[in-house]
């Protein structure tokens, strides 16, 4: 059985939100007693799948005490890490994170990456994406850098062509090029699962497409490519906890040959260490 905690996710983002992104943490916060136990905020799968694996089978060894905290939100670890509530999270991209700390003055640092979970596009109508109709609607995630990500899918695969240079920030207003008149619907990444019986399509993150039952490298009509992708996902702590001898013990272990055949034999390209 895993040892989590699952939280609530509406009710933690409004009272994390409400503390302030500026908080330093108390001298009772997660993050300021390396005495106690590593407390790591992560999205239920792959991430909290993994960090249980590493709890049940690597830490104790390591003389690493961790606790594990689910998320099903892409805001909340992030608020708070930067309020100590906890010590980590695990979750994120590189992109995702330089963008939140712009937009929100967090001071949120990467310690190690760990694995890439190849965005899909997936549907319920077409088995290919040639297959799409005229004036197919796409449900895409709203956040700024992933909605970037799943145009860029999109266009790696025909479908659109995008304005040059816009990598991270594309928006459909990039678009310059769009043959089949694509309509795209902007939900909350957590959402574009479900939505899949209402729209043509929809671009999803690997975590919730595994969270629905999907197996990207099975059920997506086109994946990202592993190779040379940025969108690798992190160990993520406030700066100035890098050298925290729970957070380094935890980078090694994720980045562990343990871990890396952990997730060969449960995700089968799925997901992808990326060390």
């Amino acid at each position: 059985m895993r040892n989590t905690a699952k939280i609530t996710t509406a009710v933690l983002a409004a009272s994390a939100l409400t503390l302030g992104l500026t908080a330093c943490g108390s001298d009772k916060d997660s993050a300021s007693d390396t005495s106690g136990p590593l407390v790591v905020a992560a999205t239920p799968v792959p991430h909290a799948e993994i960090l249980t694996y590493v709890k049940d089978n690597l830490a104790k060894k390591e003389g690493l005490d961790l606790e594990v905290k689910e998320f099903t939100d892409y805001v909340t670890p992030n608020t708070a890490t930067e309020d100590g509530s906890v010590g980590a999270n695990y979750f994120q991209t590189e992109p995702y994170l330089a963008d939140f700390n712009k937009k929100n003055g967090t001071h949120l640092k990467s310690v190690a990456s760990v694995h890439l979970e190849p965005l899909g596009l997936y549907s319920e109508k077409a088995d290919k994406p040639g297959d799409l109709k005229n004036g197919a609607t796409i449900a895409v995630p709203n956040d700024t850098v992933t909605e970037a990500r799943a145009l860029q899918l999109l266009a790696a695969n025909g479908l659109l062509t995008l304005k040059d240079g816009v990598g991270t920030e594309a928006t459909p207003a990039d678009i310059v090029k769009n043959p089949k008149n694509l309509k795209f619907k902007e939900l909350e990444a957590a959402q574009t699962p479900r939505s899949l019986g209402d729209v043509d399509a929809a671009v999803i993150n690997g975590n919730y497409a595994l969270e629905a039952d999907l197996e990207p490298a099975k059920d997506a009509l086109v994946l990202e490519s592993a190779e040379n992708n940025p969108n690798v996902n992190l160990l993520v702590v406030k700066e100035g906890n890098e050298d925290d001898p729970r957070v380094r013990k935890l980078a090694k272990l994720l980045t562990s040959p343990e871990v890396k055949k952990f997730i060969e034999d449960k995700y089968a390209g799925s997901v992808v260490a990326s060390f």
